[in-house]
């Protein structure tokens, strides 16, 4: 089974990052440093990032920090000269390897499996969280860090202490990736995923098991949206489900948040540059966002 499992924003300072989450009412884990084997029997090294989290009942938001001189923050240092915002872009699965084969059988070259971990507290002390990861070389997604990510230890990770939020927020229900050809970017992303698209208005629909991922040209995102793509590919942001639109609303006003009531009871939040991108807050109900 394949979901939308996470998306990442790749930030220059986790502090900066943090106030601005927390003033738009959303809860943090604790900032973690995160180690990695390139290959299964290899040594244990940093990965040269770190990361907080803001954990949903469905999914979560990442927001990666470089803070070594490894390769990995290299990538993440090169990504953030193009935008601050959303570079990575995660597939849930419970079958990393059989990923990597279908990656393989569609020419997509995949890197071998890489098992990431962090430690990470608990309300009984440290653990390790530790995950399968299946990436592509740099540069095969245009769009950024498209990878799979098998939780091992989820019970780790979505803490009940931590999906709680005062914005009401949660789920991650759609990412929103602005290309030049959204016809082309859905079929690869198909081929990526072994999962058909589907056209919705002026956007190309690719849905898994919990999530969807909206393809979208740049004009059609500045009329839904407001927001101008500041370089192509460029993945836009993310919706998030919450139990009350009007509570998230308030927590965005109350944070000084740029606010764009849309026309069908959701509304959009353009996140500050210390962030970068955009936030739909729906209703459960409400299904993917339509773009005329």
């Amino acid at each position: 089974m394949i979901t939308l499992d996470h998306v990442a924003h790749f930030v220059p300072g986790a502090d900066e990052a943090s106030a601005a989450l927390a003033r738009l009412g959303f809860t943090l884990t604790p900032f973690s440093e995160q180690s990695h084997r390139l290959r299964e029997d290899g040594p244990l090294v940093p990965a040269g990032t770190g990361n907080r989290c803001v954990m949903l009942e469905k999914g979560y938001i990442e927001f990666l920090t470089p803070i070594g001189d490894t390769p990995n923050a290299a990538q993440l240092r090169l990504a953030m000269q193009r935008y601050v915002g959303v570079h990575l872009v995660a597939f849930g699965t419970d079958a990393a390897p059989l990923d990597h084969l279908r990656l393989t059988k569609a020419s997509f070259e995949p890197l071998e499996p890489i098992a990431l971990q962090r430690r990470i507290s608990t309300e009984k002390g440290e653990d390790t969280a530790r995950f399968t990861v299946v990436r592509v070389p740099p540069g095969a997604m245009a769009e950024g860090r498209i990878q799979y990510c098998q939780h091992h230890t989820p019970e780790l990770v979505w803490q009940t202490r931590w999906t709680s939020h005062a914005n009401g927020a949660t789920g991650l229900a759609a990412v929103i990736l602005c290309v030049e050809n959204p016809d082309e970017a859905a079929e690869r992303y198909g081929r990526f995923s072994g999962l058909k698209w589907t056209a919705a208005g002026g956007a190309r629909h690719l849905e898994t098991a919990r999530g969807t991922l909206v393809f979208i040209d740049r004009g059609t995102l500045e009329r839904t949206l407001g927001v101008s793509a500041p370089a192509l590919p460029w993945i836009a942001g993310y919706a998030l489900d919450c139990c009350s639109v009007e509570v998230a609303h308030n927590a965005a006003v109350t944070a000084g948040a740029v606010v764009r009531d849309l026309a069908d009871g959701r509304f959009a939040v353009t996140l500050p540059d210390a962030l970068g991108g955009v936030i739909v807050f729906q209703a459960p109900e409400r299904g993917v966002v339509r773009f005329e």
